[in-house]
């Protein structure tokens, strides 16, 4: 997991600070709401309201703050904290578009914060020390990884593969084959979404590239996701690459330390 951890420690502290900010903000919410709540001239319903949103505001902050505390201390400790684990998916969820909007009003390209972000969630998911079987464990790969020019239909069985090594499925195959793992390719996140309801799996290796890793990793919550970007020398969703030993590190992530090759 070298290769991994070096891109968490590289990456993470974007995305954590853009965090920080978002509690910033919504404090910032949080004191206009209340500063109109106490100004004079309001009826009282008017003011009921206005009470409802400020307790609503700053109980969804506790929440994020304590989220917050929660990836930190995990990141720290390289070990999750199992009672705020719901704070986090609460911090991940609600304050990302807060995110996103900061950085864009910082002109941060959203792609990098993305990937900040998809490195913050696999330190997250490695502090989780998950061990499962490899039927347990599912492997979903973006279409865009087949070759164009492959006349095989493989999104709906991956077995129509033909291993020809223009494209890196049949490498992906070997894989599969050597470990026992569920593999599935998808052309994008309703199938997604079908394929995990139809395997449950208690985690997944999604390879993708960053805006599809980042909504999969929020729409698959709280299954664990690690994300394994892919390369794309040939554009966006066009014959995008992946190095097969990125893979294999995340994979053997789940898998017990001694267990042999099926």
């Amino acid at each position: 997991m070298q290769n991994l951890a070096v891109c968490v420690h590289t990456q993470k502290r974007l995305y954590l600070g853009l965090l920080l900010a978002s509690i910033v903000t919504m404090v910032a919410m949080a004191a206009s709401i209340w500063y109109l709540a106490v100004a004079p001239g309001k009826s009282w319903l008017g003011i009921i309201i206005l009470y409802g949103l400020i307790i609503g505001v700053c109980g969804t902050i506790l929440m994020a703050a304590f989220g917050i505390c929660g990836m930190l201390i995990t990141i720290y400790r390289c070990r999750s904290v199992r009672l705020l684990q719901s704070p986090m998916r609460t911090a991940v969820n609600l304050l990302f578009p807060i995110v996103l909007a900061l950085g864009r009003m910082c002109k941060i390209d959203r792609d990098r914060i993305k990937s900040s972000f998809i490195e913050v969630n696999n330190q997250l998911v490695l502090a989780q020390h998950l061990v499962i079987s490899p039927q347990q464990l599912l492997l979903l790969l973006p279409h865009c990884l087949q070759n164009s020019e492959c006349p095989h239909k493989i999104t709906v069985d991956i077995n129509n593969c033909r291993r020809c090594g223009k494209c890196a499925v049949g490498d992906l195959l070997k894989l599969r084959d050597r470990y026992g793992l569920v593999v599935a390719m998808v052309t994008g996140g309703t199938l997604a979404r079908k394929i995990m309801h139809q395997y449950r799996p208690r985690a997944i290796i999604a390879v993708a590239c960053e805006r599809d890793l980042t909504s999969g990793i929020q729409d698959a919550n709280p299954i664990p996701v690690l994300g394994v970007t892919n390369e794309r020398h040939n554009g966006p969703c066009f014959n995008t690459k992946i190095a097969i030993t990125r893979v294999e590190e995340a994979i053997r992530v789940f898998l017990p330390d001694k267990m042999n090759p099926v």
